[in-house]
């Protein structure tokens, strides 16, 4: 300033208002130079504390990013781990279930359960317990707990009525979602930090409880702990009720085949016994037989001296009923052979004589024998013998006597003016005889009893003529001895069919070894 002053004084005092406009002007420039430089630096600075500021929140985010990094790893590593024991328990519990469901033994199933399993599963303490016939819990396995700790459990888990209601409903409890009296009162009975309580539910309702914990320092339990143990329930309730049911058909059978053995020794005791008596039946016939037909001889020769009048001339009178004890005579013959021949058939005394036989020519001869009585009632019998029917082996007489007797039966049940049709063809490896007629029929509550002793059907034909009721049994017993079969079929009023087989092979196979029936 001094030198400002010393200057302006040795100015001229005429130019002195022009320098001090000049120096004005200088200083004013200056001024307004130092004003830009001062909004500029200022301006400057803004910048800076606006760039420091972007900076400094550029700075918090990625602060924000670098924790939210490290916390999503956290996490990460965390699922890492429970994806890892989730897999880990999966396939624990895949080899379980592979384990118990191939037995059908329950003992066994429990034996496979035991051990490592609950350890694979990731669990220190557990207890597999079942109700027994008298629904008391019965521990089947258990770990980490002493014969008294568990006897203990048991008997607070009986009287824990509320949780044995839940159980029973199906619910779970854990240590992650149980209410809070409920998780304490679980935990404090179990002795553990961490728990899953779960039923072993069947289709008939409860039969157990599994139960898994662990300590206070070991990891808490998951949703997904809790899914697992209910998976395991219901495959250790699927195995048993399962090794059960086969357990009960298994018993059943075997008192099924206890009564069925016992059974047949009865039946085969009673076989035996109708053997006995059959064949006692058999020999009484045969001896009554004998014994009945000398007298009957007797009769017949001394009516047929008498009727010829070689001890005098008989009135007409007389000579009826001598024909008619002579007639009768001759029934009484016939039912003693009958008889007979039935008892030997059944003995297995008859000697069959088999020899190669036409089935055209035996039916041809039966009809000569029975036309008077076929032309007596105005019938029409037609036979339809197939063209590739074989001769067989067989023995005539005994056959002939079949066909006779089937005949009779038709000719005595069709109305006159009716049709007897015999159709004889081949049917596998046998020959087919069937004798049709356009009779009365048989009712079907009869059909049953067609071929038994004595058995007549009850109708109005049956009344008025006699007979012995042998003849459908003595073919039977014929046809069987040729090692064939006889059966009947008729509807009333629509007629009756007699059906018979004689198989091929068996009766050449008798002729070539001279087979006795």
């Amino acid at each position: 300033m001094n030198s400002i002053i010393s200057i302006v004084n040795h100015i001229p005092q005429e130019n002195l208002p022009v320098v001090l406009i000049v120096t004005v002007l200088s200083l004013i420039v200056i001024l307004v130079a130092l004003i830009i430089i001062l909004i500029w630096r200022i301006k400057q600075v803004s910048e800076l504390k606006a760039s420091h500021s972007k900076l400094m929140r550029s700075f918090g985010e990625l602060d924000e990013q670098a924790k939210l990094i490290v916390k999503t790893d956290l996490e990460l590593n965390k699922a890492q781990e429970e994806l890892d024991k989730r897999l880990h328990s999966l396939e624990a519990l895949q080899k379980t279930s592979r384990l118990i469901s191939t037995t059908l033994d329950e003992e066994e199933i429990f034996h496979r359960l035991d051990q490592p399993l609950m350890t694979d599963l990731g669990f220190e303490k557990y207890l597999i317990l079942i109700f027994d016939e008298k629904n008391k819990l019965q521990c089947r396995i258990h770990s980490g707990y002493t014969k008294e700790a568990t006897q203990y459990i048991l008997s607070n888990l009986e009287n824990d009525t509320s949780l044995n209601e839940a159980l029973k409903q199906g619910h779970t409890f854990s240590s992650a979602n149980a209410p809070k009296q409920r998780k304490e009162k679980i935990a404090q009975l179990f002795n553990v930090e961490h728990f899953v309580l779960s039923a072993i539910l069947t289709q008939n309702g409860i039969i157990g409880i599994v139960f898994v914990g662990n300590r206070s320092d070991a990891s808490a339990v998951t949703q997904g702990d809790e899914e697992l143990l209910s998976i395991l329930a219901n495959q250790i309730g699927q195995s048993v009720e399962n090794a059960r049911l086969f357990e009960q058909v298994y018993r059943s059978s075997q008192m099924l085949e206890s009564k069925v053995q016992e059974r047949t020794k009865q039946l085969a005791s009673a076989l035996e016994e109708v053997k006995k008596i059959s064949k006692t039946k058999s020999e009484f016939i045969s001896a009554v037989s004998h014994e009945l037909r000398t007298p009957l001889t007797s009769i017949k020769g001394y009516a047929s001296i008498l009727m010829t009048g070689k001890v005098g001339e008989l009135p007409e009178q007389v000579k009826e009923r001598l024909e008619k004890v002579n007639k009768h005579s001759d029934n009484l013959v016939k039912l003693i052979n009958d008889l007979l021949d039935i008892s030997r058939i059944e003995s297995g005394r008859v000697e069959m004589k088999f020899v190669k036989c036409s089935m055209a020519s035996l039916i041809e001869n039966v009809r000569d024998l029975l036309t008077p009585q076929i032309k007596e009632k105005n019938l029409q019998l037609e036979t339809n013998i197939a063209s590739n029917t074989p001769e067989i082996y067989i023995d005539r007489d005994q056959i002939e006597r079949v066909f006779i007797n089937l005949l009779g039966n038709a000719i005595k049940f069709t109305p006159e003016g009716g049709t007897i049709t015999i159709k004889v063809y081949l049917d596998s490896q046998q020959l087919k005889v069937e004798i049709s007629d356009t009779g009365i029929g048989i009712a079907e509550e009869d059909l049953g009893k067609l071929f038994n002793e004595f058995y007549r059907v009850d109708n109005v034909i049956n009344q008025n003529v006699k007979g012995s009721g042998l003849g459908l049994t003595l073919a039977k017993g014929i046809v069987e001895a040729h090692q064939g079969r006889i059966w009947v079929t008729s509807k009333l009023k629509k007629g009756t069919t007699f059906h018979f087989t004689l198989p091929l092979e068996r009766q050449k196979v008798a002729i070539d070894q001279n087979v006795e029936y």
